[in-house]
């Protein structure tokens, strides 16, 4: 965006500058014509007179001295010619095809042509008609090499080319400058917003040196900073409130019931199996809830060997539950990733039990760690009844269960958490449903290199 934006500020500053160049160029060349034109018309004016008395004695001696010296010190050939045309003395010069000449014998005084670039000059011819009494007589005529001009123009253009040339550097610094000073602002929105992602609520971005517009536009971004923490500092507050209010209550609900299991009799121990069961499910319940207000707040994302992580909650599943069999695919060596371990643990847990808990008991639940293309992914497979496809897309929604599952214990929070926990480690959650029955949950982290 930066360079689009110095583009629009530099190309107009590029044009102008390339229009006022030419027009310099113009005025100069002109100047250096003029500049030659009135040297020769100044010589012209001095050689008039003894042009005049030579035409008038009929004596081309009276000015073949001064032409010859005329030309010997400045190089320039000169000629006077009488009023019928004719030739009276020159001196390297023949003035018959210049329309000076004509124009001169016509009692026109000489005038600088029309400008003329360097590479279309030859010739700077000036000439002046002869009077004597107010009756013209002849004219004097000068010509001259242009290559004196031409090296004079080319040498100013050269300086005005390299002139232009650090004009337009500075041009091009000064747009850059001045994209840079426009997105300032915007920039130190983006980088804050992406602190603020990361976790770090309390980024603010200090006054900025942009255009008012967007200064007001850093002022209201601060704005909804301290508002969105003040918002998320009440929610962890309420979390922790939550925690110790609700969890104390329930410990010790459980406890009583552990006391009144007992003390009742025989016939009663089903209806506090019921109770402890009810208990237990109000924990899990509180403690999915307590996850998921605090999945956000997951721990810094590191170099984990995501195989080993996986083997070893794969194991540990295997001894808590020994009759459900689980069957781990890795690949060999260490397999790492980009992920806090805690929330892949977690993740992890969550799907393997949602797994066994839909899974028949004689089936297989398949665990496997694949290598992918920046990318590692763990994916749990069960065969259970497994959903309608229209209803996939529902499963990581809170509180959600498909309705051909109501019979199934559970809160319907474990996908959802699973789900918003490798979100919050910087990696997903996709659900497939294979061809052959069951559900497919792929947890992804990204892959770690020493890049």
């Amino acid at each position: 965006m930066r360079s689009r934006l110095a583009a629009i500020v530099y190309v107009p500053l590029a044009l102008v500058i390339l229009l006022l160049g030419m027009l310099y160029a113009a005025s100069v060349t002109r100047a250096h014509q003029q500049e030659v034109f009135l040297d020769r018309l100044r010589d012209v004016t001095y050689l008039v007179l003894p042009a005049r008395q030579a035409i008038v004695a009929d004596d081309p001696s009276l000015v073949a001295g001064d032409l010859a010296r005329y030309r010997e010190v400045y190089g320039i050939s000169a000629a006077v010619v009488d009023q019928s045309g004719a030739t009276l003395v020159a001196e390297d010069l023949q003035v018959h095809d210049y329309a000076e000449r004509h124009a001169a014998l016509a009692g026109r005084r000489a005038e600088m042509r029309e400008a003329f670039w360097p590479w279309d000059a030859q010739r700077i011819v000036v000439a002046e008609p002869l009077f004597d009494g107010g009756d013209l007589v002849g004219a004097l005529v000068t010509a001259s090499d242009a290559g004196g001009v031409q090296r004079a123009i080319w040498q100013s253009w050269a300086l005005l080319g390299a002139g232009g040339v650090v004009v337009a550097l500075l041009a091009l610094v000064l747009a850059d400058r001045t994209a840079g000073w426009l997105l300032r602002p915007v920039r130190a929105v983006d980088q804050a917003m992406e602190k603020m992602g990361g976790g770090r609520l309390d980024e603010r971005i200090p006054p900025s040196t942009g255009p008012p517009e967007l200064q007001q536009v850093v002022t209201r971004f601060n704005e909804m900073a301290e508002r969105v923490e003040h918002l998320m500092r009440r929610q962890q507050e309420f979390v922790a409130n939550a925690s110790h209010e609700l969890r104390n209550p329930l410990n010790a609900l459980m406890l009583r019931v552990e006391s009144l299991a007992l003390t009742v009799p025989p016939e009663d121990a089903d209806e506090v199996a019921h109770v402890r069961a009810e208990a237990e499910r109000m924990a899990e319940i509180l403690d999915a809830l307590l996850l998921l207000a605090d999945g956000g707040s997951m721990g810094v994302a590191q170099p984990v060997d995501v195989a080993d992580v996986v083997a070893r909650r794969v194991e540990g599943r295997r001894l808590l539950d020994p009759d459900r069999e689980l069957r781990l695919a890795r690949p060999g060596g260490e397999v790492l990733g980009l992920v806090d371990p805690t929330a892949l643990e977690s993740a992890l847990d969550t799907v393997v039990d949602n797994a066994v808990k839909f899974a028949p008991a004689h089936e297989l639940v398949d665990v496997a760690v694949v290598r992918g293309t920046g990318t590692v992914e763990v994916s749990v497979r069960d065969r259970g009844p497994g959903v309608p496809s229209e209803q996939l897309d529902r499963l990581t929604e809170r509180f959600w269960r498909s309705p051909g599952h109501s019979s199934v214990k559970g809160s319907g929070l474990g996908l959802a958490i699973a789900s918003e926990l490798m979100t919050a480690a910087g990696g997903g959650l996709r659900l497939e449903l294979p061809d052959d029955g069951g559900l497919l949950v792929r947890l992804q982290v990204p892959a770690w290199t020493e890049d």
